[in-house]
């Protein structure tokens, strides 16, 4: 593929998004502000992407001419240049292609968690809590700030469903991949004779709606408060601070009872709602590149799975792409990029091609 008119084009409008964002005009929309910002961001990356090829491109075929020099020593310094710069031009050549493909204006949102316990009782709880521990930490590394909307603990320390919030830079771009059924292989601490046992946990990965992407007229949705339970000290447990909200043209239920204060779980429970409404929307509107709720978690059923967690032989395994890597204790503890930097790869190949056709 000829990458230098596409190149250009890159490089043209990011001198418009320039000149465009120099004009204090271009702030009196300040959502109109904000996308332009982003296209800058984004564009800036490319230009530089496609500015680095160029010069691989042209000190490759300098060394390649040198090649022919008859030096040995000019000959020896040559190949070593070549080796690395076709490296470079791979790299920077595939950064460019990407840029292509038109982005995922979802890619950018905070997302919404859900994990759910699915097949193996108890030890299925506990693998809930030990999946929010990893994403946790994750969202640490990277700066990220997670917060718990809603949670149902059980007896053991787990969780039966725990629902959370993801706040930060290309949140949903990342994660969007860990949407699935997730499987654990390992000797649970009930277990007496050292057996070992699979159990599973359903996680949906969902970007975070706007009042103006998702409207919810207010005859279509059934607010009911009652009192929360369950741990929380004062206030929790002697006010009706719990909502819940049933939107009837679907049948969808959200409830939030983490707040002390029922107004704020009213809106955490609408903001839950918006999420997945919009993730109904988009698999209606796109069902290529994203899948309905029920899809993309399954049944929790054992034999359905994205990605398997053996604890006995320290692997975890990504079935999407039958990538395996050897240090599960490593990946559980919030070192999740080895895996999903293959994903996200594998994701813009495919969209590329779709492009390309």
């Amino acid at each position: 593929m000829n990458l230098v008119p596409h190149i250009e084009k890159f490089r043209q409008r990011f001198a418009e998004l320039e000149s465009l964002l120099s004009d204090p005009k271009a702030f009196d929309n300040p959502q109109r502000a904000q996308e332009l910002s982003k296209e800058y961001s984004r564009l800036k990356e490319l230009v530089a992407a496609g500015d680095a090829y160029l010069n691989a491109v042209k000190e490759l075929a300098e060394n390649r001419t040198l090649l022919a020099s008859g030096d040995a020593e000019m000959i020896a310094m040559a190949k070593e240049e070549i080796a690395r710069l076709e490296i470079a031009e791979i790299k920077f050549g595939k950064q460019v292609q990407f840029g292509l493909v038109p982005p995922d204006p979802s890619d950018s949102r905070n997302t919404i968690f859900e994990i759910r316990a699915g097949a193996g009782g108890s030890e299925s709880a506990l693998f809930a809590a030990d999946l929010y521990r990893m994403y946790s930490r994750y969202c640490e590394a990277r700066g990220w700030k997670a917060e718990t909307l809603d949670s149902s603990p059980s007896d053991l320390g787990g969780f039966k469903e725990i629902i959370f919030q993801i706040s930060g830079t290309d949140v949903f771009k990342r994660l969007k991949y860990e949407s699935g059924v997730h499987r654990v292989q390992r000797v649970p601490a009930t277990e007496a004779q050292g057996r070992i046992h699979t159990s599973t946990c359903t996680v949906a990965v969902m970007p975070e709606a706007q009042e103006v992407d998702i409207q919810i007229k207010p005859d279509e949705i059934e607010i009911n408060c009652c009192r929360a339970s369950g741990k929380g000290g004062q206030g929790v447990n002697t006010t009706d601070s719990a909502v819940q909200i049933i939107h009837k043209p679907t049948g969808l239920i959200v409830r939030c009872a983490d707040e002390r204060s029922q107004q704020k779980n009213r809106l955490t429970a609408m903001t839950v709602l918006r999420s997945r409404l919009l993730e109904r929307k988009i698999a209606e509107e796109n069902a290529k590149y994203a899948a309905q709720r029920k899809d993309q978690v399954g049944t929790g059923d054992r034999s359905e799975k994205n990605r398997t967690y053996n604890f006995p032989q320290n692997r975890v395994t990504d079935h999407r792409l039958e990538l395996t890597l050897y240090n599960l204790s490593v990946f559980i503890d919030g070192d999740l990029d080895p895996m999903l930097d293959p994903l996200m790869h594998h994701d813009m190949e495919s969209r590329l091609a779709a492009v390309q056709i």
